[in-house]
């Protein structure tokens, strides 16, 4: 049958070269067949084809298109396109001289990854990537650690892995071992929550798919694991695709939305081919067994660099190499992807104070600079809005844009700096929280917790317009020149008074001034209101800590001389909070006590009753979501939520 083949396939190839016999010439055809044997008048007049003759030009196409068919198909040996693999350029330079590190240039792709439809394809044999230059193996090293680090610090870094809890209730959180690298698994944790609950970019036109679908209609248990074990419910792949998905919108966020840095380790000795995610594991751990980072040749030794211009690739590239972010040098390998995708030259020139290392001491915690290159691209130190002119040519930046998830601190609380509107009121209702040494996560499940109303947003307005004015380096006082343009700018009309009043320090402070807007009425432009009604805000806010080390404390000891674990933690908060607008003495619900007795006038008979709120709590975590949402009170069943 295979000689019978290709004897047909020979005589087809024949016919089809061979020349027709002498014909009238015929203009190139651009209609269907069927109209062969009629006449045409291109460029001049045509003669019609004999029978004869078409019939046989007929059969000579028939025969080359079915040859063509066989050589398709592969009777033909066909000779693939070579695949083409650029090196990327490591040298050291600034983004003016084109250095990879620089985004001036559009790096190449340069990977195993096949773009096709849009969709990435893995090659059979994964390309692990070149190895940094000496050079750039010191800079980075130096950079992230400084020229003095403790082997601690550095055994801290390179032994904490991106892995999900085990535990049910909290298995949508990643798991923390060692101190150090809070600040990077909280960041990808707060992402990964934005993937998880959220269906759709735009916040509020579609529903949360997993408040939807495991939390309702549980949410008002008073259980806190009925609560918070429905987490139970999520699939290794949906959480896998989470997390997979959310480290490349960091990469790409840190390469100006071009391109993303991919960090791996030296594994191709050890990589099974076609392995399940077991043995992939396997054999990470194998190759990791004996491995310390103790300097920059060790890096250079062990790391492998990949650059990526397209999401999907990007992402089937962390797909196959997912088991190796999840073994303990997965923080590490993040945060050195993350840096590289910026560009090591860029992010110095971020930085207001270049010379300190991004992991600080004496405990090794990543740095607010590391924080904010993850939530907003950019490795700045500051959490305000855009930069502060200091005057003689000298500024500070800060956060240049509005971020899809945000920041607040416990250092807000103490008046040791002031958060910006773009970190405080992201695009998706989830913060990461910093302490004195502890990152964690807040999330809410509606993004209407950010909502406000008229009010609240007129009032938003007024502050960022003070704010605007401020040039005390966020001491809350503006000049009075710039309170005259406030007053301009937001329509208030002060009476002489009050102005003069409020201008005899020289300088103005914003509690005062605010005071004055709530005493004054609301058609000058104040928030005076004679019937009190405006309402309170009640709403459900969850915290995440993922920490799990071992607790060494004389009060928690147990016998036979183990030490007790903490657990990652989800805890629930019933958040309230009232009107901003209204002065403190009208904080309690309608009408004080003082009205309640009897003077004969009936009064007692139509008054409302006043159910007696549930007696606040209080933990560090308040205090840093009063910086969100002022005079907050907060709520919750156990044990208080830690920020630490």
């Amino acid at each position: 049958m295979a000689d019978q083949d290709d004897d047909e396939f020979r005589m087809a190839l024949r016919m089809s070269l061979q020349p027709s016999p002498p014909s009238p010439p015929v203009a190139k055809r651009s209609k269907p067949r069927d109209n062969v044997g009629s006449s045409s008048s291109q460029e001049g007049e045509e003669e019609e084809l004999s029978p004869e003759a078409t019939t046989r030009k007929l059969q000579r196409e028939q025969m080359a298109a079915a040859a063509e068919k066989r050589m398709m198909t592969g009777k033909s040996p066909v000779v693939a396109a070579p695949k083409v693999e650029k090196k990327i350029d490591v040298v050291q330079g600034t983004e003016k001289s084109g250095s990879s590190l620089g985004l001036d240039k559009k790096p190449a792709e340069k990977s195993v990854v096949i773009e096709k439809s849009g969709v990435g394809e893995v090659g059979k044999s994964l390309n692990f990537g070149e190895e940094l230059s000496a050079q750039e193996a010191d800079q980075l090293f130096t950079m992230v650690f400084g020229d003095c680090v403790s082997k601690d610090i550095l055994a801290q870094w390179s032994n904490q892995g991106i892995r999900f809890s085990s535990d049910p209730e909290t298995c949508m959180g990643l798991v923390q071992h060692e101190g150090g690298p809070c600040g990077v698994l909280a960041t990808i944790q707060a992402f990964v929550l934005k993937h998880l609950l959220f269906s759709s970019d735009e916040v509020g036109k579609n529903t949360i798919t997993l408040a939807t679908q495991v939390f309702a209609p549980s949410i008002c248990s008073q259980s806190e694991s009925a609560i918070l074990g429905n987490f139970a419910s999520l699939t290794e792949d949906g959480k896998a695709r989470a997390l997979i998905q959310s480290m490349a919108d960091i990469l790409f966020l840190c390469g100006s939305k071009k391109r993303a840095v991919i960090v791996t380790l030296n594994l191709s000795n050890h990589w099974p081919e076609d392995a399940e995610d077991g043995q992939k594991e396997e054999a990470v751990t194998k190759a990791l067994q004996g491995l310390s980072i103790e300097s920059a040749s060790d890096l250079q030794k062990v790391l492998r660099v990949n650059t990526y211009t397209s999401q999907s690739s990007a992402c089937q590239q962390l797909k196959a190499v997912l088991p190796v972010f999840q073994s303990r040098m997965g923080a590490l390998l993040f945060l050195i992807s993350s840096l590289l995708s910026r560009g090591l030259e860029t992010v110095q020139a971020d930085r207001d104070d270049p010379t300190l290392p991004l992991v600080t001491a004496p405990f090794g915690h990543a740095s607010q600079e590391i924080v904010n290159l993850l939530l907003c691209g950019k490795a700045v130190a500051n959490v305000f809005d855009g930069s502060m002119d200091l005057g003689g040519g000298m500024s500070l930046k800060g956060i240049p844009t509005n971020v899809e998830v945000g920041f607040l601190t416990l250092l807000e609380s103490l008046n040791f700096c002031k958060v910006g509107q773009n970190l405080k009121s992201p695009k998706y209702p989830i913060w990461v929280i910093g302490s004195e040494s502890h990152y964690t996560v807040l999330f809410a499940l509606e993004a209407s917790v950010q909502d406000e109303n008229e009010q609240e947003e007129r009032e938003s307005r007024i502050r960022k317009a003070f704010d605007a004015q401020d040039q005390s380096g966020g001491g809350g006082f503006i000049s009075e020149e710039g309170l005259h343009q406030v007053l301009r700018q937001m329509n208030i009309s002060l009476p002489q008074e009050k102005l003069n009043n409020l201008c005899n320090m020289g300088f103005i402070v914003w509690s005062e001034f605010w005071q004055v807007l709530l005493d004054l009425d609301k058609n000058l432009g104040g928030f005076k209101d004679s019937t009190g009604l405006m309402g309170k805000k009640v709403f459900e806010l969850y915290h995440f800590n993922g920490i799990a080390k071992s607790v060494m404390n004389g009060s928690q000891g147990i016998s036979g001389g183990e030490s007790p674990m903490q657990r990652p933690r989800l805890s629930r908060l019933r958040v309230t909070v009232p009107p901003r607008w209204t002065p403190e003495e009208f904080m309690a619900d309608v009408v004080g006590p003082q009205n309640l007795g009897g003077n004969g006038s009936g009064v007692k008979d139509t008054v409302i009753e006043i159910t007696q709120p549930e007696p606040p709590q209080h933990a560090p975590l308040v205090d840093c979501i009063r910086t969100r949402w002022a005079r907050a009170t907060c709520n919750w069943v156990g044990d208080p939520p830690s920020i630490v």
